[in-house]
């Protein structure tokens, strides 16, 4: 399976946006409030929102393409782009998704070598995520491939506020 990654440019909003809502809205939209859920769909994945976070130059969007077809997205935010900040220098993994009809195939994983591989190259001492902590699966795939919880912090889904365990993996 060949992964080929595409780092988002201006010109690709739209097509971020389709993917962004539509990899969140399956994801998570079963487990939230409707209202809620509505109130922070609108927000978070505006096109506004979404236009101000590519043109950061702290934060990197990639697709991820098999065979051409566009199976999910990735972001990454370096400096004060990231929702933490440390004394280290480090690299967030603010999102990563692979479409339904994509998952169980290995999308994911290959799509978090990738990730590990370019913050590595980038010489963070350690990659960080949030993670929703009802989200036991995607909590047991980080802890597969070594990530360990070392912190939380709070964040509202529209006035739902919910927890995510921050999780990271120390790079060499």
């Amino acid at each position: 399976m060949m992964i080929v990654l595409k780092k988002c440019e201006l010109k690709d909003l739209r097509e971020l946006l389709e993917i962004a809502k539509r990899t969140f809205i399956d994801a998570f939209e079963k487990d939230n409030n409707p209202d809620d859920f509505k109130i922070y769909l609108a927000s978070a994945f505006s096109e506004k929102q979404l236009k101000k976070e590519i043109l950061n130059p702290n934060s990197h969007f990639y697709f991820a393409f098999l065979d051409g077809v566009l199976v999910g997205y990735f972001k990454l935010n370096e400096g004060d782009a990231q929702n933490e900040q440390f004394k280290e220098t480090t690299i967030e993994l603010e999102r990563i998704y692979v479409l339904d009809t994509f998952q169980k195939q290995g999308v994911g994983k290959k799509l978090l070598f990738e990730v590990i591989r370019i913050a590595s190259n980038k010489n963070a001492s350690f990659l960080w995520l949030g993670v929703w902590e009802e989200n036991e699966a995607a909590i047991r795939f980080y802890e597969r491939y070594g990530f360990e919880k070392f912190s939380e912090h709070s964040y509202f889904i529209g006035t739902d506020k919910q927890q995510d365990w921050l999780l990271k993996l120390t790079l060499d």
